[in-house]
């Protein structure tokens, strides 16, 4: 147990779901002392984005840019081609949009993402909403990598970082080889907290107490909530199971 006075809390893709974030936080119950962070995709696919987005803009915690939040600001601050927009739509960004009244994101949620950083460095935790391209320099970098890479990242065999533990959502961990639904999925030099709040075969939305190595739970399509070690609820990936490209366009 940490004799730290404050606890790290990390917590996974929300994708709208209100709700189950506010028993996720009930749970966890977190103090004025601890450090709450959000890995990005707040928005999509569940019925409440704008809750959600609300809730977190105006608390003290911090929040990670995601795939979901950066396609929104190129939708609607870009020229877009239209198979793009209806992409979005079907991923999700329907749900959004009717989730704010009238239809209308307001200017300073649309700010407030576009002001969320694509990474956060903790020391020997590495916060990000995707991972890394493992063959590139951290300087080189870019958004849409950290934000949508997929199978290049799962399958290294060799951690990217030889000092932090980098900390991901974006892909459900179920949808991972070999891993059962709600479980934590890891790799080399990474963990994988995205237990698919909006899967059917999920609906688990987790927070990572990283200073005690707790997992905290709670299922949106159950209404409950689980508490478990870490030790007992995280899944080894081999990384020669994956094939690049298995899933690079999911929308996830």
């Amino acid at each position: 147990m940490s004799v730290t006075s404050y606890r790290r809390i990390v917590i996974g893709d929300v994708h709208g779901h209100y709700e189950g974030l506010m028993r996720l936080l009930d749970a966890i119950a977190p103090t004025s002392d601890d450090q709450v962070y959000f890995l990005g995709d707040l928005i999509d696919r569940g019925p409440q984005s704008a809750q959600v987005v609300n809730f977190v803009k105006d608390s003290p915690y911090q929040c990670l840019l995601g795939n979901h939040e950066q396609m929104l600001l190129n939708i609607l601050t870009k020229r877009i081609p239209t198979p793009t927009v209806q992409a979005w739509l079907y991923s999700g960004g329907q749900a959004t949009v009717a989730s704010y009244e009238e239809a209308t994101i307001p200017h300073d949620h649309l700010e407030w993402f576009d002001n969320l950083p694509t990474y956060i460095d903790l020391g020997d935790i590495w916060l990000v909403h995707a991972g890394v391209n493992p063959f590139i320099p951290l300087t080189e970098q870019t958004a849409n990598q950290l934000c949508w890479v997929r199978d290049e990242f799962h399958s290294i065999e060799e951690p990217y970082f030889s000092d932090k533990l980098m900390i991901i959502g974006h892909t459900i961990t179920c949808t991972l080889p070999g891993v059962p639904p709600g479980q934590l999925a890891q790799g080399q030099g990474w963990l994988d907290i995205d237990t698919g709040a909006y899967h059917p075969r999920s609906g688990w939305l987790t927070g990572l107490d990283v200073t005690n190595n707790l997992v905290y739970q709670a299922n949106v399509l159950k209404n409950c909530i689980r508490i478990s070690a870490l030790e007992e609820i995280v899944t080894t990936v081999n990384p020669k199971q994956f094939h690049v490209n298995r899933r690079s366009k999911c929308l996830a």
